[in-house]
């Protein structure tokens, strides 16, 4: 039906909204004025009025087209989840391959209203895990009678798209496609059957078949002829036609659905033709590809990465928990020794799958927190499931330090060693600019500062990296070694290290002593020496991994300390005399003007709220110094503000003052803002000798108190 929404109806919705804000709220006018209220003052809230139509429930049911789906976003913004959420154990309900596409892209459909379908494939975790991480409400619903979870939703399905994969496989996304774009529903005859006994005919919307296209390419051209144009074309689901999982998000978007191999040159073709319609450093291949490198490869050639996703579960329902990524203090590190400094990457963090299936089970190893380990993780999760960054955060020790996989947003390969080629230009950095923003932005979000190239990345490659990704404390490069001998490692703009992990995907902890110990052998002891290296994580997890210490120890008895990655590349910036987060520094004594929080959150490597500084005085000012114990030449400073703590923007600090100084008594000012905006301000300045620094709030902005998220200062000796 045909209705204009009314205010009631637009209070209700935004309810779930104000339950996860602060008490004072920033409102926006039209006009672009703001002011600050408190939830208990609001009567009502009030749109432009609107036609659309309403479910039974009083929801506006989304078209495809009709997402919020900002520009810096990887995926829309949906409502909140709905309480309680149906949930259908697809395993107990023991649905056939097509059931389970029917079922998943009816919860895409269904979700882009409103999440409400929660559905269970996978299985490898405890159920519970990720319902519980996102504060979810279930109801079961019964295996027995599947069919009655589409008949609760029926209102917001317009017919069927009828396909057979009698003739080819592919006719099962390109009916999932087709689905998406009109709220049908994909279903072979059989499937359609089971739905008329169970009280649901239906009308067959479209029939595909009569189609007569016997293979991949037939296919996908039929489906870039007729339906491409309408597709949005910054989301493509790459998948085998009889795995269904991320057809959920495939189908609330509008995404069209494809299973095509690059090897071969008439597939490519047509796989070229979408890519070439996507725009990098903005949209993103969801999925995976029937051959590892030429499917990445083939992406990163129009400056595009893959998330890997093959068997991710429930997008629609974990992307609609907006919530800002809770990053764990970072601990502080002991001063520089000439010693073995050496750490170790886990694998396989960027395919999203295994961050919600395989690595929930292995990070409940009882070895891991008692040695210092890295775990790859994916940087898109602050967009996909930020619940399942902070469940990882919230369990994790201090010797536990997340990183990027390969190779920053999404998987991106600049260089294949295995077949000696450059996806992306090796001259040009026209592609990887844009992918090194968007990374950028991610890794910041998720608070990941190291990523893994695959497998190498050129001078202008690295320098792409160097420019757009200030948060990066160094690039790690996967040493296959197949090339003609070791890859060095290097640093890029005097500021950012590029090092080969010696050994890469090692499969246990005797090929990972024997590499160090090409280099270890050879310590004397006069200046610290650095190795890393990367361990297969489903041949080496942290039950695994805790021998090395002896290993290592054995080696060089009271010379190795085996530490966090952004604690290793402090210490190796150190030891070349390059620039690093001296904050980082266990030393350092941070003091602050009066307040009731504790002045070291104000450099405790964490922006988030519940580490946040904040002063709230009479006249919205505050100030926040650290001594650094010794001199240093410093050459930037960073503070992020109440933003990039997931807070409001218009909380941010407007005026403030960064000085240094070299006896805590005479200050020189080497820094200041006036009206500022931003989340983050970086600067960087003519190196200064100082061992003291001093951030002073002369303005707090629009509520008067002063929030520093985080302090950063970059010296070296």
């Amino acid at each position: 039906m045909r209705k204009i929404i009314l205010s009631a109806i637009a209070f209700l919705c935004a309810l779930p909204f104000m339950a996860q804000q602060p008490r004072t709220m920033i409102m926006e006018t039209t006009s672009g004025g703001a002011f600050r209220t408190e939830v208990s003052d609001v009567e009502r809230i009030t749109f432009a009025d609107t036609l659309f139509n309403l479910n039974s429930s009083g929801f506006r049911i989304l078209e495809a087209d009709e997402l919020s789906w900002p520009e810096d976003r990887l995926l829309p913004l949906f409502l909140p989840p709905a309480a309680p959420v149906r949930t259908l154990d697809m395993n107990e309900a023991s649905l056939s391959d097509a059931e389970r596409i029917m079922f998943c892209t009816l919860q895409g459909i269904v979700n882009r209203t409103r999440p409400r379908i929660l559905l269970y494939n996978h299985n490898e975790e405890p159920r519970t895990t990720w319902p519980s991480a996102h504060s979810l409400r279930a109801v079961n619903s019964s295996s027995a009678t599947p069919y009655s979870l589409v008949r609760l939703f029926k209102e917001e399905i317009n017919g069927l798209v009828l396909y057979s994969t009698e003739r080819s496989e592919h006719y099962a996304n390109l009916a999932v496609t087709i689905a998406g774009l009109d709220r049908l529903l994909p279903v072979t005859e059989e499937v359609r059957e089971k739905l008329v006994a169970a009280g649901m005919n239906f009308p067959v919307v479209e029939d595909l078949t009569s189609l007569k296209m016997s293979n991949a390419v037939g296919v996908y051209n039929y489906l870039y002829n007729n339906y491409w144009s309408r597709c949005n074309h910054r989301l493509l689901i790459s998948l085998r036609p009889n795995i269904p999982y991320v057809h959920d998000i495939g189908a609330a978007c509008g995404s069209a659905c494809v299973w095509l191999d690059p090897r071969n040159t008439n597939e490519a073709s047509v796989l070229d033709k979408m890519l070439r319609d996507m725009t990098p450093g903005r949209d993103i291949v969801l999925g995976w590809y029937p051959e590892e490198r030429s499917g990445v490869g083939e992406a990163t050639k129009y400056g595009l990465s893959t998330v890997p996703a093959d068997f991710f579960e429930n997008t629609t329902v974990y992307a609609a928990v907006n919530v800002p990524v809770r990053i764990s203090p970072v601990p502080k590190r002991p001063k520089l020794e000439n010693k073995v400094y050496a750490t170790v990457y886990i694998s396989d963090g960027d395919n999203i799958q295994y961050c919600q299936h395989a690595m929930a089970k292995i990070f409940e190893q009882s070895g891991r927190g008692k040695m210092p380990l890295n775990w790859t993780i994916s940087p898109a999760l602050a967009d996909i499931s930020p619940s399942m960054l902070n469940y990882y955060y919230r369990k994790a020790t201090n010797n536990d330090c997340f990183v990027s996989g390969p190779s920053g947003v999404g998987y991106a390969m600049p260089y294949d060693a295995h077949n000696s080629c450059y996806y992306a230009s090796a001259n040009s950095t026209k592609l990887i600019t844009p992918y090194t923003q968007l990374t950028q932005r991610y890794l910041e979000k998720a608070g990941l500062r190291v990523v893994t190239i695959w497998d190498d990345v050129s001078v202008a490659q690295r320098r792409a990296y160097a420019e757009n990704c200030p948060y990066l404390y160094g690039l790690t490069i996967n040493d296959w070694e197949r090339q003609s001998g070791r890859l060095a490692a290097r640093v890029q703009s005097s500021k950012l290290p590029v090092v080969p992990l010696y050994p890469c995907y090692a499969n246990g902890v005797d090929v990972i002593t024997n590499f160090f110990n090409r280099d270890i052998k050879n310590f004397t002891g006069e200046e610290p020496m650095f190795v890393t290296g990367q361990a297969t994580v489903w041949d080496a997890g942290p039950d695994a991994l805790i021998a090395l210490r002896g290993r290592l120890n054995t080696l060089s008895p009271g010379n190795v300390n085996i530490v966090r990655a952004d604690h290793w590349f402090s210490y190796y910036n150190e030891a070349h005399h390059l620039p690093f987060n001296i904050t980082l520094l266990q030393d350092m004594e941070i003091t602050s003007s009066p307040t009731g929080t504790n002045a070291k959150y104000a450099a405790d490597g964490s922006p988030s709220s519940g580490y946040m500084w904040v002063s709230k005085t009479s006249d919205g000012t505050g100030w926040v110094q650290m001594d650094f114990k010794e001199p240093f030449r410093i050459s930037r400073y960073v503070v992020r503000h109440a933003e990039a703590g997931g807070l409001a923007p218009q909380l941010n600090s407007r005026d403030f003052i960064v000085e240094t100084s070299l006896d805590g008594e005479t200050w020189t000012t080497v820094g200041s803002q006036v009206g500022n905006t931003s989340a983050v301000t970086d600067v960087s300045i003519t190196p200064v000798e100082a061992q003291y620094v001093r951030v002073t709030v002369t303005n707090a902005g629009i509520d008067g108190i002063v929030r520093i998220a985080d302090i950063e200062v970059y010296g070296a000796h």
